[in-house]
């Protein structure tokens, strides 16, 4: 008998994509799937397609209860929050009742900004984003270890590769449309990096949904020839990318001259404004701060690694970060 999976949350980019493919790409029973989300309303379509649909929220532990009943495998997606004890304690407390509930493997979607793959040895430095992913990594290794034959554990941790939508976030909000349509010939990404190496091998988050769907089926079918028990998996692009040379992404599909202009993280994080990073008033300066770690991590080469898993699990060549920009600007 086929094991029951469920995706929490199931509702967001990354779930949603994944259980796009899971069901299409894949074929996936959906009698063996059950979806949880902090809206199921907006799974309804799914219902309707055979699936399960139960309610919980990281933010209200009660909510757990009972949610994981029946299931044996879990694709937790990380806890959307820059927040590092908060997000670990919520995705730990989810671990738990998963567990507690009959749970006995968990695919955790963590995020590829780390040089080090090994739970046991931490990298020199980490950026705030990953400080979070990495004490839940280690949460889940310490649990496996201490699995015994009658009440089994073990886990697989998919570091996800930084999305290429997500390319904002790491150029000072950097708008495409906004850019292409603008008298302006010169435009300037005021960041705490000058641009240059280690770059980030961008990965279209479509296409992690469907390898991340690909690693649960493949699971799902045969436990015991899946090759990735109690270690971590990183989906990439093929390429790793400068700053400077994502710059010039955006200046080929704009037709303008976009360049990366490195300012000082007292100056990133004292302007708020078109160019800078956050344009959000309310957030704190501290809060900025603690993003422009990012930077560094990028820097030291955190968020650098390469590797074939992603062309692998798809059975293709991944989508290339100029096409993905490309698209994006035509949409």
């Amino acid at each position: 008998m086929s094991s029951k999976l469920a995706i929490f949350p199931a509702a967001g980019g990354l779930g949603g994509a994944t259980l796009s493919h899971l069901l299409g790409t894949c074929k996936f029973d959906p009698s063996l799937l059950v979806l949880v989300a902090r809206s199921p309303s907006k799974l309804e379509e799914d219902r309707q397609r055979g699936v399960t649909v139960r309610k919980a929220d990281f933010d209200e532990p009660a909510s757990f209860e009972g949610v994981f009943e029946g299931v044996q495998v879990l694709n937790l997606i990380s806890y959307p929050s820059f927040q590092h004890k908060h997000r670990f304690k919520v995705s730990k407390a989810a671990i738990d009742a998963a567990i507690s509930q009959g749970v006995t493997h968990i695919f955790y979607s963590s995020l590829a900004f780390s040089s080090s793959t090994s739970p046991d040895k931490s990298p020199a430095f980490s950026p705030h984003v990953m400080l979070a992913h990495l004490d839940t990594e280690a949460c889940l290794h310490s649990l496996a270890k201490a699995s015994t034959p009658t009440s089994p554990f073990s886990y697989t941790v998919i570091r996800q590769g930084l999305y290429s939508e997500s390319f904002p976030v790491y150029t000072a909000n950097f708008d495409l449309g906004a850019a292409s349509s603008s008298s302006e010939q010169d435009i300037r990404i005021r960041i705490p990096h000058n641009g240059g190496g280690p770059g980030i091998p961008w990965a279209k988050r479509d296409e992690l949904g469907e390898a991340t769907s690909r690693l649960l089926a493949s699971y799902i079918s045969n436990p015991k020839a899946f090759p990735h028990i109690n270690e971590s998996i990183t989906l990439s692009g093929p390429k790793a990318y400068t700053l400077s040379e994502t710059a010039e992404v955006f200046s080929r599909a704009t037709g303008k001259t976009v360049n990366i202009e490195e300012v000082s993280v007292d100056e990133y994080v004292g302007k708020k404004g078109v160019g800078y990073g956050s344009t959000d008033t309310n957030q704190s300066t501290e809060m900025d701060r603690l993003w422009a770690t990012a930077f560094e991590g990028v820097k030291r080469g955190e968020a650098a690694t390469v590797t074939g898993d992603l062309q692998k699990w798809l059975g293709r060549e991944p989508e290339a970060f100029e096409e993905t920009i490309r698209g994006m600007l035509s949409r």
